[in-house]
Formats: C-alpha cells, sequence, structure tokens
C-alpha cells in the first residue's frame, strides 16, 4: 500500500522509528540498520511494508529498497513473521546476512537472537539460491565481498563453473583466505 515514506525523523526508540510527514507522525517498526541509518531531526526516506491481520496492523520500514526485499522473502517462508524478520535484519549487516545465507553458513545465522538452528536451515534451504543470485548481480558482488571475489566469481565461472556455485564457494572461501589467487586455488580444492 505505502512504497516508502519520506519525512523528518521526529523520534527514534530502539526498535522504531517516528516519521513526521504532513503534519502526519508514522509510527514505523524498524531493523537495527535502518535504526543506525536515520538521524534524530533529519529528513528521511523509509521504504515500507504494510502488514494487515484482523487484530493487527503494522508499518514496517527499511532505510534500503534491498533490505525490504529480504524483508518480503523472509517472511514468505513458514513460520516466520514480521517480528523475526525485523530480528534476522537486525542481526547482522545487509552484506553479512546476505553472504551468510548464500554460503549456507547456519552457524552464523544461529548467533542472532530468537534464531534456531532448524529456522536457520529453513532459511539458507529458501533462500540460499536467491541470495547467491544477489550477490551475483552487476555491481553487487563487489558491493557485498569486495573486488577480490568479483574477480574470483569471474574466473570460476570462465571454467565452466555455474555463477551461483561459483558465488557461493568465493563468499565461503573468502572467510579462509584473501587474495583473488588464494580464493580461486581455495574453491577449486573444494569443488573438484
Amino acid at each position: 500500500m505505502y512504497s516508502y515514506i519520506t519525512g523528518k525523523v521526529a523520534n527514534k526508540t530502539f526498535n522504531s522509528v517516528v516519521l513526521e510527514t504532513g503534519g502526519i507522525g508514522y509510527e514505523i517498526g524498524v531493523s537495527g540498520n535502518t535504526l543506525y541509518d536515520v538521524n534524530l531531526g533529519e529528513v528521511a526516506k523509509i521504504y515500507t511494508y504494510l502488514y494487515v491481520r484482523e487484530d493487527e496492523m503494522s508499518l514496517y520500514g527499511f532505510s534500503r529498497d534491498e533490505e525490504k526485499k529480504l524483508f518480503l522473502r523472509l517472511i514468505d517462508i513458514s513460520g516466520i513473521g514480521p517480528k523475526m524478520a525485523m530480528q534476522i535484519l537486525s542481526g547482522y549487516d545487509l552484506k553479512t546476512l546476505t553472504v551468510a545465507i548464500a554460503s549456507g553458513d547456519v552457524k552464523t545465522l544461529c548467533k542472532i537472537k530468537g534464531l534456531g538452528k532448524k529456522t536457520a536451515e529453513l532459511i539458507v534451504l529458501n533462500l540460499r539460491d536467491v541470495a547467491a543470485e544477489d550477490l551475483a548481480g552487476e555491481n553487487s558482488i563487489g558491493a557485498f565481498g569486495g573486488d577480490d571475489i568479483a574477480d574470483a566469481v569471474s574466473a570460476l565461472e570462465s571454467l565452466g563453473i555455474p555463477k551461483t556455485e561459483a558465488v557461493r564457494a568465493a563468499s565461503e572461501a573468502s572467510k579462509e583466505v584473501s587474495g583473488v589467487e588464494n580464493i580461486i586455488s581455495y574453491c577449486l580444492k573444494q569443488l573438484l
């Protein structure tokens, strides 16, 4: 219903902001990342999602459209509601969260408060390929994982490895080694 709201940040709490626009103050539930991105008294653009159930109507907001897209993917998973999705988004920055999902790093996901192993595995099962594609998209590999990962993915693709698998492998390898050559070598040892 609302794609985004632009207005002055009138108030901040630990999990919401009040965005004042046109004489109306919208209370918007936000993740820790969005809360960090907006400043009291400044104008902010918040991408929003209106959650409506028969006993609840809540407005959730995100400082970046990518965060909103991940939120929508999370709430599509059975057993994850908006409050849990916001908790997940507050657990890590978007880059770390996307890389953890793409590489199947359940251990990292389980460090998020309130997120158990089964739910973390469910997230990986449902979103792993989508997260890998997000990382593999133009310009986003460099934004999420640095130029070394982007170069390693390109090299692995030229060797015939599918893009999503190359992204997963390079993301995982970058946790163990650094430098393009080392990442490629690590990936080849794991994949072949």
